[in-house]
């Protein structure tokens, strides 16, 4: 009788044992708990990048296009808009003009884009494989156009016309703006020197 009940706690222990390793799986479940804590840290750069909605509602501001077709009563002359920038900043202020009438709402067939120093680097590039393939993509009109202001002659008109003075051998900003203006069906927006614009246009913008 004795033998047998020495038997009978090796028998309990033994069950016991296996709910123990049965316990360890689940302290190796915590394990990946830490990976769950990572994924909330992507998450929070995520809350963080509504700052960029932030910044495409400065373009809504910047687009008073609409109130623009105010001067609808002088349908013959465009609206004229300077912005002021530097010679060596003028093409990234006119690109970025470019942005936001885009993202007003205009077609990318509306708007001619002309330098009245060095070509901007699509036309640049385009140029490469003959003026027959460049003043093609002019000729579909489906899309913006970068020309030197010197081409203003042979470029059609389209509703709006941003020009990039930057530079003025030659005088060439006083011969040129004037058939940039009579290019612009509804807008003119000229990036450069307020004075060397007025001055050219012969206005007080």
């Amino acid at each position: 009788m004795i033998s047998e009940e020495p038997q009978i706690p090796e028998s309990a222990q033994g069950p016991r044992v296996t709910p123990a390793a049965g316990r360890t799986a689940p302290t190796l479940r915590p394990v990946p708990g830490p990976r769950s804590a990572v994924t909330p840290r992507p998450g929070r750069p995520g809350p963080a990048r509504p700052a960029p909605p932030a910044q495409r509602a400065h373009p809504t501001p910047a687009a008073p296009a609409p109130t623009r077709p105010k001067p609808a009563e002088n349908r013959s002359a465009p609206q004229i808009q300077v912005i002021p920038a530097p010679v060596a900043g003028a093409l990234d202020a006119a690109e970025e003009a470019v942005d936001l009438l885009l993202e007003s709402g205009r077609a990318p067939g509306d708007i001619l884009v002309l330098t009245t120093g060095e070509q901007h680097p699509w036309a640049a590039h385009e140029l490469s494989f003959g003026e027959a393939a460049y003043w093609s993509q002019h000729d579909a009109g489906d899309d913006v156009f970068f020309a030197d202001v010197s081409a203003a002659d042979r470029a059609a008109s389209r509703p709006v016309v941003v020009v990039a003075v930057n530079g003025d051998a030659g005088g060439t900003v006083a011969r040129t703006l004037p058939v940039a203006r009579d290019r612009a069906g509804a807008l003119l927006i000229v990036c450069g020197d307020p004075q060397t614009i007025n001055s050219a246009l012969g206005t007080g913008v």
